[in-house]
């Protein structure tokens, strides 16, 4: 698909027919990466996250930014690190911040590990891009990673001005889209507080429970199974934690009042229910929202390159220029 035009939700998108030459390619590249790499579940979750760091897996390493620089904020249970990356002119480059939740499970990834995606926001966008260090499980189970990216939107809406102002915005890749809808959800339910522009939400999980696609995906591959989702889930929620509670399933809560949201799935991703089912509750909630559903896209298909993720990445600079 060369068109850089959103995608629309047409059934067309959905049949094998849609998915290119080049996309097929790179899931099988990816698979076989996969194939060939170490169980990640063999090993104590501090050495998974050193191997996915080392590149051991799927997803390639991502270089830390030149122009990064850190700052340490007070969290609920101690210091919270905050990895910013701001445009090539700074602050007087600088039209909104983005506050960013990465990726992983809840037990992998870290602030550092997307620069070049912040990079491009940064420069695109003119958004100051601040990326939180949140706790990981299982070490820090829920509600560890919720409350310290609770605590990082409370900071930011009192020191925006720091970073020259402008419109704020939120979001996160797959665990990191989930810990967005969670954070909005705090900020209203118990702040009382809206203060965010616009969410860009990345095939989240919202559905703790696991949705449809996620229990019928099974291993198809070629990142992402119903296994990992599965113990994902074990590893950071305690045992008995309710799981239509919207603290923890976010497409359970009351969605009214939340602001504009992208929401962006591949085809071959577990997590598809969960984008489709939010986008449709978030417009029923009276909320505007945008959906680009990309064909034959494998979860964390932006990461690798080619040109779908160049066509998501496209549609994602646009939601927030349009709203700058």
């Amino acid at each position: 698909m060369a068109s850089s035009s959103p995608p629309l939700a047409s059934p067309a998108l959905f049949l094998p027919g849609a998915v290119s030459t080049e996309t097929r390619e790179i899931n099988q590249a990816i698979a076989a990466l996969v194939a060939r790499g170490p169980d990640p579940w063999s090993v104590e979750p501090a050495e998974a996250r050193a191997m996915r760091e080392r590149g051991e897996g799927p997803f390639p390493v991502a270089p830390i930014s030149e122009r990064a620089r850190d700052i340490e904020i007070a969290g609920p249970a101690g210091p919270i690190a905050l990895h910013i990356i701001e445009p090539q002119g700074g602050r007087d480059a600088t039209r909104g911040i983005y506050l960013h939740l990465h990726g992983g499970g809840w037990m992998f990834g870290g602030a550092k590990q997307q620069d070049s995606l912040l990079e491009r926001l940064a420069d695109n966008c003119g958004l100051a891009c601040i990326s939180v260090e949140y706790r990981l499980a299982p070490e820090n189970p829920y509600p560890a990673a919720p409350d310290d990216c609770e605590a990082a939107a409370l900071w930011l809406v009192s020191n925006a001005d720091d970073f020259g102002g402008g419109p704020l915005f939120i979001g996160g890749e797959s665990a990191g889209g989930h810990l967005a809808a969670v954070t909005l959800l705090r900020l209203k339910t118990r702040h009382g507080l809206t203060p965010f522009r616009g969410t860009n939400l990345t095939f989240g999980c919202f559905d703790l429970a696991l949705t449809p696609s996620a229990r019928a995906f099974g291993d198809t591959g070629p990142t992402l199974s119903t296994r990992d989702v599965e113990n994902f889930v074990g590893n950071f929620l305690p045992i008995g934690t309710d799981l239509r509670d919207p603290d923890v399933s976010p497409l359970h809560g009351d969605l009214g009042g939340l602001p504009d949201a992208l929401f962006v799935v591949g085809t071959r991703d577990g997590l598809l229910d969960d984008t489709l089912f939010m986008h449709g509750r978030w417009l029923a909630a009276g909320n505007a929202s945008e959906l680009g559903v990309y064909p034959g896209g494998a979860h964390g298909f932006i990461a690798f390159p080619g040109a779908l993720a160049e066509q998501a990445l496209t549609q994602i600079d646009g939601f927030f220029l349009s709203r700058l």
